[in-house]
């Protein structure tokens, strides 16, 4: 057995670990800020429509109950559990994405030149997102209507885009 000189193990610094902390918490704050935008807006609007949290209990039910009862959405009764769960998802998945956007609004600090293409690599997630939700989840467009899930994703990207623009006044973006 020999030993190995050449190798090196890399070691983050506590500063680079502290920046890098920083970075997830503030992703993970503005994925809340957004997960929470979605659900104000869709209980504003639920409400309005006679049924308050209506909207959870049927993603919920989708998610966790692969649809079963989405047949005839309208007799779907309002579900306490379907909404903790889904809202709980929801915010996770939320965090994750703020963090990854945090972590791709820091790498363009640092190269402002990339800054369009994460830019455009958002637009095309968003749109993504919803045409994934027309080809795959037509029971829940069905049940909810495309046009408000559009606006509730444009009104979290607007939330989470301004609380990152708060936390980080001097980034620019060179095409």
């Amino acid at each position: 057995m020999t030993a190995q000189n050449d190798v090196t193990s890399v070691v983050p610094s506590p500063r680079r670990s502290a920046e890098l902390s920083k970075v997830y918490q503030e992703g993970v704050a503005a994925g809340i800020v957004g997960a929470a935008t979605i659900a104000i807006w869709f209980l504003i609007l639920d409400a309005i429509n006679g049924r308050p949290l209506y909207t959870p209990t049927i993603l919920g039910t989708a998610l966790f109950r692969r649809g079963a009862g989405l047949a005839s959405p309208e007799t779907l009764p309002v579900s306490l559990d379907m909404v903790l769960m889904f809202t709980w998802v929801h915010g996770l998945v939320f965090a994750m994405v703020g963090g990854a956007a945090s972590r791709l609004l820091a790498f363009a600090e640092r190269n402002p030149n990339i800054g369009f293409g994460i830019l455009f690599l958002f637009v095309v997630c968003e749109f993504g997102f919803l045409a994934a939700a027309m080809m795959f989840a037509e029971p829940v467009l069905h049940a909810l209507a495309w046009p408000a899930i559009l606006i509730a994703n444009l009104l979290a990207a607007a939330a989470m885009g301004g609380y990152f623009w708060l936390r980080h006044p001097n980034l620019r973006i060179r095409p």
